[in-house]
């Protein structure tokens, strides 16, 4: 039997979720001129407030060096600032300003408005469909490391 990458399950779930993004993220970098660790960094700080850089890491499954960078960006642009921790100084505490935080809550409308574009693109039943597919691989596939929230 010959394998074919085109359906190969995890091959379509990362191509889809691509293409989502992908047209998610040319909004936002016109938009702001953001990147998508940026955003995912920016919507981790909106969504659960002080955060790590570890954390942030955890929560959006991405690496160390690309939360690193998406820090020291947002924090150019005054959208973050970071406070050392009182009890250990290598760890820093990350939160947004009110200018990250206004920045924040537009890409939340931006956000919902995709959404709802997605749900017309796929239609009550597909969106529905997708929905439940997803929930399965969800709870079929638990992640290797459940991100619990913010530390105090």
């Amino acid at each position: 039997m010959d394998f074919r990458l085109e359906t190969f399950l995890p091959y379509r779930l990362n191509q889809a979720a691509e293409r989502v993004s992908q047209r998610f993220a040319a909004q936002y970098r016109a938009r702001y001129r953001m990147t998508r660790p940026e955003w995912r960094t920016l919507a981790a700080l909106g969504t659960y407030g002080r955060m790590t850089a570890t954390e942030i890491g955890v929560n959006s499954s991405m690496h160390k060096t690309k939360v690193s960078r998406a820090v020291r960006a947002l924090e150019e642009k005054r959208w973050l600032k970071r406070s050392e921790n009182a009890d250990d100084r290598r760890i820093e505490h990350l939160v947004l300003t009110a200018g990250g935080r206004r920045i924040y809550d537009e890409m939340i409308e931006l956000a919902r408005a995709y959404q709802a574009e997605l749900a017309h693109l796929l239609g009550e039943d597909g969106l529905a469909r997708l929905e439940a597919g997803l929930a399965a691989v969800e709870s079929g596939l638990p992640a290797a490391t459940a991100w619990r929230g913010p530390s105090d």
